[in-house]
């Protein structure tokens, strides 16, 4: 990877149709995150597709925005009550210890990753992700009994979760809902505390990602400000649209574009680099 990308400035601002697109996709995927828990990851794919930016400013960028959703859905469930149990607190601080440790792992495996290689890996991760959606909807679980059952297992085991939702947050700025949400639901806990444990160790694994991102500058902030201020009035939407609607047909419409996106994110992506 060549270095760096210099940030945007006037002379090299991107056009007004893309910036609209980019709020657009950055209000659904604020909806996301907090409604089925993938939705930051359209942020990431619209960043490395629309624009010719090195892969790390996009992964740099996108997890500084994670960091505003992280508080912001994490105080609109605290409001709704579902970080008030112990259950809550010891899985939000489990997957945040190991999440940071991932994170940190993850930003510094950015930095050697051609932009070729990204693409495939953020296109892979895009598939499975899907493809663990769907299969969760169909009937599929890792786990048929409730989070507390052997606790010294699952916590060692939502220790494994939590490194890996860092490596992942921390090398593809996927941020942490995406994967942390589908996989607690995999492993029996409950929706909605997915949803709120997902928001508190999002803020540790995008900060902690993003502070090794800008300490190689590589985060443009006028691209912060344009999909973060969307993303954050998303996420609060999505809250309300969690608690309001069922959330199965969602999940697996997200699974099936999720899948049907991932093919083309690798040559769209090096096209616009080109």
């Amino acid at each position: 990877m060549g270095g760096v990308a210099p940030p945007l400035t006037r002379r090299n601002m991107f056009p007004v149709e893309l910036a609209i697109l980019l709020v657009l996709v950055a209000f659904l995927a604020g909806v996301g995150i907090t409604t089925i828990g993938p939705g930051g990851i359209f942020v990431t794919i619209a960043l490395f597709v629309l624009l010719p930016i090195d892969p790390a400013v996009v992964a740099g960028t996108a997890s500084t925005t994670f960091v505003a959703t992280g508080v912001i859905g994490s105080v609109a469930y605290a409001r709704s009550g579902e970080l008030r149990s112990s259950m809550a607190h010891e899985m939000a601080v489990i997957l945040s210890v190991f999440g940071i440790m991932g994170a940190l792992v993850g930003t510094r495996l950015n930095l050697y990753v051609s932009e070729f290689t990204f693409g495939v890996v953020l296109a892979v991760f895009v598939g499975t992700i899907g493809a663990g959606l769907l299969a969760r909807e169909l009937g599929f679980s890792l786990h048929r009994g409730h989070v507390r059952d052997r606790e010294g297992v699952q916590r060692v085991t939502l220790g494994l979760v939590g490194l890996v939702i860092g490596v992942a947050g921390g090398m593809l700025g996927v941020g942490g809902p995406v994967l942390a949400v589908p996989l607690l639901v995999l492993l029996g806990v409950p929706m909605l505390v997915g949803l709120a444990v997902a928001q508190v160790q999002s803020i540790f694994i995008a900060g902690f990602a993003a502070i090794g991102y800008l300490s190689v500058g590589a985060v443009s902030w006028p691209l912060v400000v344009l999909a973060g201020v969307p993303q954050v009035i998303g996420v609060v939407v999505g809250w309300r649209i969690a608690h309001l609607v069922p959330a199965r047909l969602l999940r697996m419409l997200l699974g099936v574009v999720l899948l049907v996106l991932a093919p083309g994110i690798v040559p769209l992506g090096v096209e616009s680099l080109h």
